[in-house]
């Protein structure tokens, strides 16, 4: 069975920066792009930021571009989150992800998900 589990979300206020961090266990995390995604209260879930397998190609939304960097390590995926708005606030998963691209970052529809980490983010 496999496991991921957010953490590193908190309350800050704008300009100050977190950094995410999702362990993964059990879902051959090295094989996959993985990505970042949040969702609002009232609003639907969006992608935020994916990352090849390799490291390689990385994507970002495009409000978030210049503040936020993805990367990844054994098991684990991170989001460095720089000089946050309050527009940012949500809260934040990790998945396996479908479609990693300039323009739309999507979830792979059988992907697993966390609890995820929140972030809020006062002004």
């Amino acid at each position: 069975q496999g496991q991921v589990e957010e953490s590193g979300g908190g309350l800050v206020q704008a300009g100050e920066s977190l950094r995410l961090s999702c362990t993964v266990s059990g879902l051959n995390f090295d094989a996959y792009t993985w990505g970042w995604f949040r969702q609002a209260p009232g609003k639907e879930r969006e992608g935020v930021s994916c990352i090849s397998s390799d490291g390689i190609r990385k994507n970002y939304k495009d409000s978030v571009k210049g503040r936020f960097t993805i990367s990844r390590a054994e098991n684990t995926l991170y989001l460095q989150m720089n000089s946050l708005k309050t527009e940012a606030t949500a809260m934040y998963y990790c998945a396996k992800t479908e479609y990693c691209g300039l323009s739309k970052i999507t979830p792979s529809p059988i992907a697993d998900w966390g609890q995820g980490t929140q972030v809020t983010v006062s002004s």
